[in-house]
């Protein structure tokens, strides 16, 4: 990508942004904070806008450029302070996965171990499920928050998590939308300036990022998942914070439960000591960084250590009840999960045959629950927090022709049906287990690293 000759002191008309960008130049500084400052203000026409994010697209953005971009995005709205708390602020953000409930473990497990954890998390987009929809999954619970109600939570518990307010990257809001409409949505340098300027803006010492790959993640090729890591984590070291990346399996889902009010279940199962060995397994992978990043342990062992501790002690479980609490949820789910959501039917899924589970078509699976009402066909969708999936057979298992591989919950034959059509093809039935397993951490991604 090569410097175009540029006279600052001249205002350039954003056709010669479009121009430029779409000859391959780099963009300037003050040319990319100018595109964003007019087009929130309303200054910059969509049309030209779209032609623009285009541009970007097909031509890209180096590491600079979307460093600024996240920055210029940052700054169009509010940043929070949390100066005033004394402990370490860390979030953890994930790419988006099938049956990924760790932000739930996650949040309560490491603001009892002393660190501030303040999430602006997102719905479901796609296939995935959104953190947002499993909490309002709880009666009462309520992601609306003020960013004064924000901080009470935070100075109260230690964790708090909200959707994006209109205070928080208006950039980002605007951007993405169009982004949605033209086709530039799987753009990486536009993907990490969009996560990174609302996490950012949460007022955080340090992030841990968990980037799936895998046939249910957005980034089915790991090298693809990596070079997002990368930029993700250089923009984050470029702007001062601490930053990690975990490129994580989403090949098959995460635990055993997809769906809203079936995650939050599982999610207490863990906080209670319970729940599947590979929900268990990366909720303390993660922690251990978080905790590493903030300060109140000196190697990631160690916090893999302090969570585990916490899990077992029962300060977890009671950080997320009183958070759940503080949102106005009923805390009478934590001890009786029956209280969420329940759907009116439910049908297994058997094997035809006997043999192994040689995989599960990940990306299926999720959009089996959307179909099922579990996420959004169609944005204006209402979601249906008690319809979902629960895995009985994961890769690797036996199974007996007659035995269930998952049970299906829901609330329309309609939908059911549908589902199950997508779900029969999704189970691939094999003669022998398979050869190796993939690891559920395939790659750890620090600062020194982050040049793609």
């Amino acid at each position: 990508m090569t410097k175009a000759p540029t006279n600052p002191a001249v205002p350039l008309r954003v056709v010669d942004l479009i121009r430029k960008k779409r000859d391959g130049h780099e963009l300037l500084r003050e040319e990319i904070e100018g595109f964003v400052s007019g087009y929130t203000r309303g200054e910059i026409p969509d049309y030209q806008a779209s032609a623009w994010l285009m541009a970007s697209f097909l031509r890209g953005l180096n590491t600079a450029e979307t460093a600024v971009l996240t920055d210029a995005m940052l700054r169009s709205g509010a940043i929070l302070d949390f100066s005033h708390f004394s402990a370490r602020k860390v979030d953890k953000h994930s790419t988006g996965g099938v049956g990924d409930k760790t932000s739930l473990v996650l949040a309560p497990v490491v603001a009892a171990g002393g660190v501030i954890v303040p999430m602006i998390s997102g719905r479901g987009l796609g296939h995935t499920g959104g953190t947002l929809d499993k909490l309002e999954s709880i009666p009462g619970f309520s992601v609306r928050l003020s960013l004064k109600e924000f901080d009470h939570v935070l100075a109260t518990c230690g964790c708090s998590m909200i959707g994006q307010t209109a205070e928080i990257a208006p950039a980002d809001r605007q951007l993405y939308a169009l982004r949605d409409v033209t086709g530039t949505v799987e753009c990486p340098p536009l993907i990490c300036a969009s996560i990174m300027s609302k996490k950012l803006a949460e007022g955080i010492d340090a992030l841990v990022l968990d980037v799936k790959t895998g046939s249910g993640a957005f980034m089915k090729k790991e090298e693809d998942a990596v070079f997002l890591a990368k930029l993700m984590v250089d923009t984050g070291a470029r702007m001062g914070k601490d930053m990690v990346a975990l490129i994580t399996d989403m090949d098959q889902p995460l635990g055993h439960l997809v769906g809203n009010s079936l995650e939050v279940v599982e999610v207490i199962d863990i906080l209670c000591g319970k729940g599947p060995q590979d929900l268990h397994d990366l909720c303390l992978e993660l922690a251990g960084w978080m905790f590493y990043l903030g300060y109140v342990v000196k190697t990631v062992a160690e916090g893999r250590d302090k969570a585990a501790s916490i899990i077992a002690s029962g300060k977890g479980l009671e950080t997320f009840r009183r958070m759940v609490e503080l949102h106005g949820g009923d805390p009478r789910v934590i001890d009786n999960p029956a209280l969420l959501p329940q759907a009116h039917g439910k049908f297994d899924l058997v094997s035809a045959t006997k043999g192994y589970v040689g995989s599960i078509a990940c990306e299926s699976v999720g959009t089996a629950c959307v179909i099922l009402g579990g996420g959004r066909e169609k944005k204006e969708d209402a979601v249906d927090p008690a319809v979902g999936i629960v895995l009985h057979k994961k890769v690797g298992d036996a199974v007996d022709s007659g035995d269930p591989l998952c049970t299906v919950h829901y609330n329309s034959e309609d939908r059911a049906a549908r589902s199950k059509a997508l779900l029969e093809s999704s189970f691939r039935i094999a003669d022998a287990p398979p050869a190796t397993r993939r690891p559920l951490v395939h790659r750890v991604i620090q600062s020194s690293e982050a040049k793609p």
